[in-house]
């Protein structure tokens, strides 16, 4: 392997072999080690994700990167109050490898520089020289209540001030009832029955099927919310349903399913239309099989002994015999197809349907 190197004499960092060399630490770990090592003391206060997204390294990449670093012991992070009780996260970073109790005793020696050291130093458990020691003790919740208000504010402002109450008007003398005029008798308000059956009566046991099922919908979908008055009026709807053969879970199903893509907005209305058009037909009555007809038992036509059997199309022979007489007429058959003359050629069919062929001149 040739190798040409030519060393620079300005803007450089000096890399050391044990960071270039690591065997765990990736490239992009590596890059943003030795990218933060070179910069200036003024560029060094900020996090290490905005040096990383310079670079580059975001996402995953940086968060693999980081986790790397803070194993082999090149990142040491701290979380730390400050003195207004604002939390913040100071990081070291080295170019070399640091147990904790060495990374702190580093932040030590940085605090104890004084003005040396930058403001925000990247540096975990460092003190900020700027500022004095917090406040002793730790957080608390803030106290709310416990004061009088001022007697100038216990009145409610009003941008617009009321305006002057108007003197009540003298109230007319109330006219003397005459005793000889009866007075109208007032017709008492007419009290409208609820649709469905009377108040306190109780309801058929499909109706309150019906009904039951109704008001479940809303444990299967929001918008299909019913209240009791709503459910009662399409209860016998649903009962309907129920008397044709329908079981509750499959009502239930059929109104849960394939609702509108833009949602129901009313669902008395979409229950209604649905109860309604998609209505089952009545189930038809089952009509009984015919009973087979069993014919009498009649005498068999036969040789033999006298003995019967009931016939099923109407044949004169039982089984045995109605064999037995079949195979006797083929046979038969088949003596008079023997019994014939052999069928003539077809030259000479031929011939005695033509004629006698002519002889050439």
């Amino acid at each position: 392997m040739l190798r040409h190197a030519i060393a620079p004499s300005r803007r450089y960092t000096k890399a050391s072999h044990d960071v270039v060399r690591h065997p765990r630490l990736t490239s992009d770990a590596k890059i943003l080690l030795l990218y933060v090592q070179g910069l200036t003391a003024e560029s060094a206060n900020r996090p290490l994700s905005e040096h990383a997204r310079k670079l580059g390294i975001t996402g995953r990449a940086y968060q693999k990167a980081k986790e790397l670093l803070a194993v082999n012991g090149f990142l040491h992070e701290r979380r730390e109050q400050g003195v207004r009780g604002l939390w913040a996260t100071a990081q070291l970073l080295s170019n070399v490898s640091l147990t904790p109790a060495e990374a702190a005793t580093v932040c030590l020696g940085r605090a104890s520089e004084g003005s040396e050291a930058p403001e925000t130093a990247m540096c975990p458990g460092a003190p900020d020289p700027a500022v004095g020691e917090p406040a002793i003790g730790g957080p608390v919740d803030r106290v709310v209540g416990g004061q009088l208000p001022v007697d100038e504010e216990r009145e409610k402002n009003s941008p617009h001030p009321p305006s002057e109450a108007k003197p009540d008007p003298v109230p007319a003398p109330a006219p003397v009832p005459d005793p000889e005029v009866k007075p109208d008798p007032v017709p008492a308000p007419e009290v409208k029955p609820e649709p469905g059956a009377a108040p306190g009566a109780p309801l058929p046991p499909d109706v309150a099927e019906g009904e039951r099922v109704l008001l479940s919908l809303r444990h299967a979908c929001r918008e299909l919310y019913l209240g009791a008055k709503e459910a009662r009026t399409l209860a016998a709807l649903a009962a309907e349903w129920l008397r044709r053969g329908i079981t509750a879970a499959q009502l239930r199903r059929v109104l849960t399913s394939e609702l509108p893509d833009g949602g129901v907005r009313s669902a008395v209305g979409f229950l209604r239309y649905r109860l309604v058009h998609k209505l089952p037909e009545e189930p038809r009555p089952e009509v009984p099989a015919p009973k087979p007809v069993v014919a009498a038992m009649i005498p068999c036509a036969g040789p033999g002994e006298e003995h019967l059997f009931r016939p099923v199309r109407g044949e004169e022979l039982c089984g045995p015999c109605g064999r037995v007489e079949a195979r006797r007429f083929w046979l038969r058959q088949r003596e008079l197809a023997e019994g014939q003359p052999a069928p003539l050629p077809w030259r000479e069919r031929f011939a005695a349907v033509n004629g006698p062929r002519a002889e050439p001149c």
